[in-house]
């Protein structure tokens, strides 16, 4: 290693007076030095202060500038040396030298920004600023033979597409169509592999998306998809996920999504059906989640299910019922939640006996398809007074919803038990339904739903005891008491905070209460009075004119 501290020593004097041979030769030693031992050189070049000439030699006109990169690049493989590189001010003039023409040159500086840059967010985003994208994806045109360039621009492309600020220079480059014409003609997994680690966090992008899909890629997908299908090598087997992976990926833009329905006419989305029959869980898991995302607007959905869609996730979730692909059941399930939004599907939907194959999945312990289940189910019967009241009369199926309602781990499937309970009342308006909630102990999650933060669900709940006062007065007069509705209501239409709906509709819920005597009793001890009488006053309209009506009744029966 002393000659090591020779060549170092000699580096410094030969850097300034410029001896070329002799530079050369100091170069070339560096460079076998890091090749037997990487760390400890590294740590003697930091230590001699040479980094700091290192600029000087990375200029256009430098006839060592390939070289000087090159050990950058070595030394930067080390986490210690990256910040020093930085400090030695080495990134401005390598980021010039990507303008060469010189195609050595292009690959070391590349490998030398890389390493530097290596785990650092803040100092890829400075390369961002920079302008080193569009720059790279010009390269990338124009040197596609070139492998090992072809490489080192792909590993930059992966570092820095996981950047945020990177989408939008991007977006502004034609690297959709630099990609795809590089994966057209990639046969080896690993190269694909590659290109696919780059394209992932770049289609998060809505404007690549659509780009992406001009520029063919799908195409190219869906005949990764057809040829790796049968195959069980593990090579084969994760491309074909990656590739319809990223093919569900492509359909979460909405421009991208419909000009790949097509009306429902599309070759893709035709293709895409024709997934979900298949025997490969991959394939039934990317099929159903293209369909949910094809069944983001409602001409789509109305589309769909006239043309037999649902038929075909149905016999998909009864394959997967015993024991089945959890993946698979969410994204069929999911499917069916979003082709249920239309108010004209739901009907069709329901006498296709969607109900009864999304039951079949009430014995789930799985939260996330117990929540798809409950979103569904709850769609599904909106203004379906038939269907709200036969589920609702489910004994199986409320018993199901009130241990959800207390599922506390998960939110998620807790809000949707709620908010399902609260649907079968108010779209049923059954008596039958109220009775089947009291026995199962359902009230009391209808009342505490009443102080959610979210205020659509405090609303569904004030709306289904309502209905429940009117109808059931006498059934569920103990379990409201003992959820201590009116010091909640009381609480309601103290709070300043309360949206207009919820002071509108908790007054209501008051009037409704005095039928029964304990809790009109309560009503007369809470001083009511006072809080609706200052209710007159509202700037809301309907909310001053149901304090003046609550007032009346109060003052009447008290």
């Amino acid at each position: 290693m002393d000659n090591l501290s020779d060549t170092l020593k000699k580096l410094k004097i030969t850097a300034v007076d410029r001896t070329e041979d002799s530079l050369e030769g100091c170069l070339d030693c560096l460079l076998q030095a890091l090749a037997q031992n990487n760390m400890e050189t590294s740590e003697k070049i930091q230590a001699s202060g040479i980094l700091q000439l290192f600029a000087s030699l990375l200029t256009p006109q430098s006839s060592f500038k390939a070289k000087v990169a090159n050990i950058i690049a070595e030394v930067a493989k080390n986490e210690f040396m990256r910040i020093p590189c930085v400090d030695a001010g080495l990134i401005s003039p390598l980021v010039q030298l990507l303008n060469s023409k010189d195609q050595e040159v292009l690959l070391q500086t590349g490998r030398a920004l890389g390493n530097i840059c290596y785990d650092s967010h803040s100092l890829q985003a400075q390369l961002i600023n920079m302008g080193v994208i569009p720059t790279l994806v010009k390269l990338l045109g124009i040197h596609c033979q070139n492998a090992a360039l072809t490489e080192m621009c792909l590993v930059a492309f992966g570092n820095l597409a996981e950047l945020e600020s990177s989408k939008e220079q991007f977006a502004s480059t034609n690297i959709a169509e630099e990609l795809v014409k590089l994966f057209k003609k990639q046969i080896e997994h690993d190269k694909r592999e590659m290109i696919f680690e780059v394209l992932a966090p770049l289609a998060e992008n809505d404007a690549i998306k659509l780009q992406l899909v001009e520029a063919g890629l799908v195409e190219c997908l869906l005949e990764i998809v057809q040829q790796k299908v049968d195959s069980d090598k593990e090579d084969d087997i994760t491309e074909l996920k990656t590739g319809s992976d990223l093919m569900v990926l492509l359909l979460l833009g909405d421009e991208s999504m419909q000009k790949l329905f097509e009306g429902g006419k599309g070759s893709v989305f035709q293709r895409v059906l024709s997934w979900i029959p298949s025997n490969n869980h991959q394939l039934q898991l990317a099929g159903a989640l293209a369909i949910a995302n094809f069944a983001r607007n409602d001409g789509n959905c109305i589309h769909m299910v006239d043309n037999g869609i649902v038929e075909k996730l149905m016999d998909l979730l009864d394959r997967h019922v015993e024991d089945g692909n959890v993946t698979v059941q969410h994204a069929a399930l999911s499917a069916l939640r979003n082709l249920a939004i239309p108010v004209i599907n739901k009907a069709k939907m329901l006498s296709a006996g969607v109900t009864e194959t999304v039951l079949k999945f009430l014995k789930s312990e799985m939260p996330p398809v117990q929540f798809k289940l409950l979103g569904t189910l709850r769609m599904l019967i909106d203004a379906q007074a038939e269907a709200a009241e036969q589920l609702g009369k489910n004994v199986k199926l409320v018993e199901r919803l009130v241990e959800w309602c207390e599922a506390k781990d998960h939110a998620g499937v807790m809000g949707e038990s709620n908010r399902l309970l609260s649907a079968l009342i108010r779209h049923s308006k059954s008596k039958d339904v109220i009775k089947t909630i009291v026995q199962s102990g359902g009230i009391k999650h209808l009342v505490t739903m009443a102080t959610s933060e979210h205020v659509i669900m405090q609303n569904e709940a004030l709306v289904a005891l309502a209905l429940i006062a009117a109808l059931e007065l006498g059934t569920a007069e103990k379990d409201l008491e003992s959820a201590k509705l009116v010091q909640i209501l009381h609480r309601l239409l103290a709070d300043e905070r309360s949206a207009p709906e919820i002071k509108y509709n908790s007054m209501v819920l008051i009037c409704a209460l005095m039928g029964s005597e304990s809790l009109h009793k309560e009503v007369q001890d809470l001083a009511f009075l006072d809080v609706v009488s200052k209710l007159r006053s509202h700037e809301n309209k309907s909310v001053a004119q149901q304090a003046s009506l609550t007032e009346q009744r109060l003052t009447v029966e008290s």
